[in-house]
């Protein structure tokens, strides 16, 4: 079921996750994502309020988006995990492949800012 969910989802550009609240609120964040063995990687801030949502609690839902976030799928559970530096790198670069250039931008941005990046692996329920 979950490889069926998974080449489902790889046919988008963008997944929109929810994390939640202590309280238990969603927040919901459209992500760039890539499908690779069976997992779901996607990098943000380490600062970032997905990641301190995630801190706090490992699960997630995802459904497929346009950029702004409107949904174009359906939902699905998962829980998130911290990737390692080896997967990193490889997420890195099959980012770059997926989006192309905009990546460039995006990271020299990020050294503007002084972000941390991170790479997550979600695994679907």
């Amino acid at each position: 079921m979950s490889e069926d969910k998974l080449s489902q989802l790889s046919k988008f550009k963008y997944i929109n996750i929810e994390t939640f609240r202590k309280n238990g609120t969603g927040v919901k964040t459209p992500i760039w994502f890539i499908v690779y063995q069976g997992l779901i990687y996607f990098r943000t801030d380490a600062k970032s309020g997905k990641v301190k949502r995630i801190r706090n609690n490992l699960h997630v839902r995802i459904a497929p988006c346009d950029i702004r976030g409107n949904l174009k799928g359906n939902w699905f559970d998962g829980k998130v995990n911290f990737a390692d530096s080896a997967e990193s790198s490889m997420v890195y670069s099959m980012i770059d492949k997926k989006y192309g250039f905009i990546t460039s931008l995006i990271r020299i941005f990020n050294k503007i800012r002084h972000t941390n990046p991170v790479v997550l692996a979600l695994v679907l329920d």
